[in-house]
């Protein structure tokens, strides 16, 4: 599949915006003349309006800034086999078209662009996850051969082992994601307005832990009936602001995270959290009333679940998170690519 910048499709958004102001393009004229290349195999499609939101963010960061950038989907869900045909589809595409640049995110897209030298390479490298087993060997073997290389966290860095790695942990679209009533909020997605809320947002994966999620909710119910667990997955990310608003804490209980961007989504929005200590969340979260990290066991769950309840209000979260907004994420980016060119 190819997304170009004319083909794709804005969907709307279905939450307020505030008065978060937009970076203007620091761009010259003839930087926005430059063509990028994104090869990934993760991105939204109708099928999956939750796949690789965060790609489909940054790429539509860069082209509010002036540059044009096309997006090339290889691999995906499909078979590991799919990334020859991706392979061939890479190769065709760059003989009929002129880029400056290829950008690739995760290992595997990041091997079918490097199927050529003609065009400098970047090369996302998003999670822990990444980083385990036989496919964390190929992303150090990937990583050396890359013009430039960014990770999600100094932790991310040091296991690839590249040591001018950029750190660039995916950012939060602070327009979409903002404070809104949560009344309203579960009206909009026909929630019940009286329970207490525990929402896990993502895909719904072994390493995601939902089952732990499930377990300590499970507990919490023995005690007040009236706590529920809302799982929204499979959902187009212009939905996930209200899901965040309408709930009272968010739980992750993930194996392994690079940056999740759903942590920073919900500070945005002031929602509590109950997080394990995976990834860069512990230091996201940092002091924030109403943000806890707990072990990835339903008897620790439970009770910062509690505690999370228990204060009803919301917290104070999207101060902390400012800097972490996407237009900083696309700054940084840009600076990578001029670095290039």
């Amino acid at each position: 599949m190819i997304v170009t910048a004319e083909t794709q499709s804005s969907l709307s958004r279905e939450t307020e915006t505030d008065s978060v102001p937009s970076v203007s393009p620091w761009l010259s004229d003839e930087l926005k003349k430059r063509r990028v290349l994104v090869v990934t195999n993760m991105y939204p499609d109708a099928q999956n309006p939750d796949f690789g939101t965060f790609v489909q963010e940054q790429v539509e960061g860069l082209r509010a800034r002036g540059l044009t950038v096309d997006v090339l989907v290889v691999g995906g869900k499909r078979r590991k086999l799919s990334y020859v045909d991706g392979a061939r589809r890479f190769r065709q595409h760059l003989r009929e078209r002129h880029y400056d640049l290829v950008h690739a995110h995760y290992v595997f897209s990041g091997i079918v662009a490097r199927l050529q030298h003609s065009h400098p390479l970047v090369v996302s490298f998003h999670g822990a996850a990444e980083m385990v087993g036989w496919v964390g060997l190929l992303c150090k073997a990937l990583a050396p051969l890359a013009d430039a290389v960014t990770v999600t966290s100094v932790k991310h860095k040091a296991q690839l082992g590249r040591k001018d790695a950029h750190v660039i942990p995916c950012g939060v679209d602070l327009d979409l994601f903002v404070p809104m009533p949560k009344g309203k909020a579960r009206q909009r997605r026909g929630l019940p307005l009286e329970k207490k809320l525990v929402l896990f947002v993502g895909i719904v994966r072994p390493e995601k832990r939902l089952d732990v999620i499930e377990a300590a909710v499970d507990l919490l119910r023995r005690e007040d009936e009236d706590i529920e667990l809302v799982v929204a997955t499979g959902q187009p990310h212009e939905r996930i602001p209200l899901y965040m608003n309408a709930s009272d804490v968010l739980a992750l209980a993930s194996d392994y995270e690079g940056s999740p961007v759903v942590i920073k989504e919900a500070m945005a929005c002031n929602l509590p959290i109950v997080s394990v200590d995976v990834g860069d969340v512990a230091q996201v979260i940092g002091g924030t009333g109403g943000c806890y990290i707990c072990q990835r066991d339903p008897a620790d769950v439970a009770p910062k679940l509690k505690l999370a309840l228990a204060r009803r209000q919301r917290t104070e979260g999207r101060l902390a998170i400012r800097r972490l907004g996407l237009n900083a994420t696309v700054d940084s980016m840009l600076r990578i690519y001029e670095e290039l060119w």
